[in-house]
């Protein structure tokens, strides 16, 4: 954790921005996987652990800014928790390491809530992700499921996005302690891929590399020789074969739960075919494009229209597209190629505060999402400000269904060369990803340099 004086200032920032009022913070716990004792692996809610750094199941806590008070709620452990789990720091213990020196069992946590309403206090609490928190918050506030989005404090929401969207130099430090643990991933797997070898057991590597740190992982591995699938999370045992492509999307999250994201793909055999280089070369520019665009003060936005232009000149290359390839890009035509943004914010979540709504993260106030496929999948468009954490993570997918669909409506027959893309059906997607910092000169990867053109991962795969 960091130091006693980060959570005392961020919790101080926090009530300066909401104002008034009492804010209510919902830890998570155990959930069972089939039974209550045999659990899913516990992940504490990330704003809990930005201001409370408390990484313990059954928590919640209370900033009351209108009397001034910081609460932790929770039930110290009994000897038969202790039997089973061994001796841990007491709720208090941890409590006072962040500087909040009040403590109560969590039977109090409903009580002091009954007496906030019965003064009509204000009661701000964010958006519930977990089905067990949207019963909590019926039984605390009275407040039925069905209401509880539309009951949410935008106010707390805004308040926290302006603190955490800001990355401080300690989680700078933390957040590249995870990438370079996950380019040692990436580079494990660019290693073990061979012809005979399964998806599954790249997954057994790549989770291993992990493991060596005691990290976990951000998200889900994906690891698929169906790049096309954008989230593929079936991992198949059939051997692979020289001429496919497989792709890579995992990271890791470190001790204190920062997290990583990258991306490769790379050749089963021992090199790229003329076809998949074409493309692999194609994004290689469109990622390039990319970096050379980011600076303080850009839009995302425009640096996703940058890619896509880019993306759409190679299309035009090779004959899949034609006509101006800025406008294929403006219009949504070059969507067909990238149907999903070009990267998202990063911290104590691998897609940080998603669970917000994006937005409230990447959007400016009064923004709102396009409408057009492809674009309406960008989750980061505003202007890039010192601090920020995102990924960079441009792809070319050719999709069977995708196809079927444009060309049975008779999409953008202007823009897409559809005689030309049967020969196409069976190619699958690449997708590269990196993660940058945002800094008051420009901006910056993270971690360590992970192959990225063709020719580095050849390399590295062939060692």
């Amino acid at each position: 954790m960091f130091s006693k004086e980060t959570y005392i200032e961020r919790r101080r920032v926090l009530k300066e921005r909401v104002g008034e009022g009492l804010l209510l913070f919902l830890g998570n716990t155990e959930t069972g996987m089939n039974y209550a004792d045999n659990a899913y692996h516990f992940r504490q809610d990330s704003t809990f652990l930005y201001y409370f750094a408390s990484d313990y199941s059954g928590l919640a806590a209370i900033i009351d800014i209108d009397e001034d008070k910081e609460i932790i709620f929770g039930n110290e452990l009994t000897i038969d928790d202790i039997v089973w789990t061994g001796v841990q720091p007491t709720i208090k213990e941890n409590s006072e390491r962040v500087g909040i020196g009040i403590t109560r069992p969590m039977s109090e946590l409903a009580i002091y809530l009954k007496a906030a309403q019965a003064k009509k206090q204000t009661i701000h609490f964010l958006p519930p992700y977990r089905g067990e928190h949207r019963v909590w918050l019926q039984e605390l506030l009275g407040i039925h499921p069905s209401e509880q989005d539309s009951a949410v404090s935008v106010k707390f929401i805004k308040a926290v996005v302006s603190q955490r969207n800001y990355k401080s130099a300690e989680e700078i430090e933390q957040i590249e302690e995870a990438v370079n643990v996950s380019v040692d991933m990436h580079c494990a797997a660019m290693r073990a891929v061979r012809p005979g070898t399964t998806e599954a057991e790249i997954v057994s590597v790549v989770q291993a590399e992990a493991a060596k740190h005691n990290f976990g992982l951000s998200f889900p591995i994906i690891a698929t020789i169906n790049g096309q699938t954008l989230h593929n999370h079936a991992y198949g045992t059939t051997p692979l074969k020289d001429g496919q492509m497989f792709l890579l999307d995992s990271g890791c999250e470190n001790a204190m739960h920062y997290a990583g994201d990258l991306t490769t793909t790379m050749p089963v055999g021992k090199s790229f075919t003329t076809q998949q280089r074409e493309v692999c070369n194609i994004l290689r520019r469109a990622h390039l494009s990319a970096l050379g665009a980011i600076k303080p003060g850009v839009e995302y936005r425009e640096v996703h229209r940058i890619v896509l232009t880019e993306i759409a000149k190679g299309m035009v290359d090779l004959g899949l597209m034609k006509g101006d390839p800025a406008e294929a890009a403006v219009a949504g035509a070059a969507c067909m190629f990238l149907p999903h943004g070009l990267g998202h914010m990063m911290g104590l979540d691998v897609h940080d505060m998603e669970n917000f709504g994006e937005v409230y993260v990447g959007y400016e106030e009064g923004r709102v999402k396009s409408p057009l496929f492809g674009w309406k999948s960008l989750r980061l468009a505003k202007a890039l400000e010192p601090g920020f954490v995102f990924t960079v993570e441009p792809g070319i997918y050719f999709i069977p269904d995708l196809m079927d669909k444009w060309q049975a409506e008779k999409q953008f027959t202007d823009f897409i060369c559809y005689d030309k893309l049967s020969a196409w059906r069976n190619f699958g997607g690449i997708r590269n990803e990196e993660d940058y910092y945002v800094f008051d000169g420009g901006a910056r990867r993270l971690g360590k340099y992970k192959p990225m053109s063709p020719e580095e991962i050849e390399e590295e795969h062939n060692k």
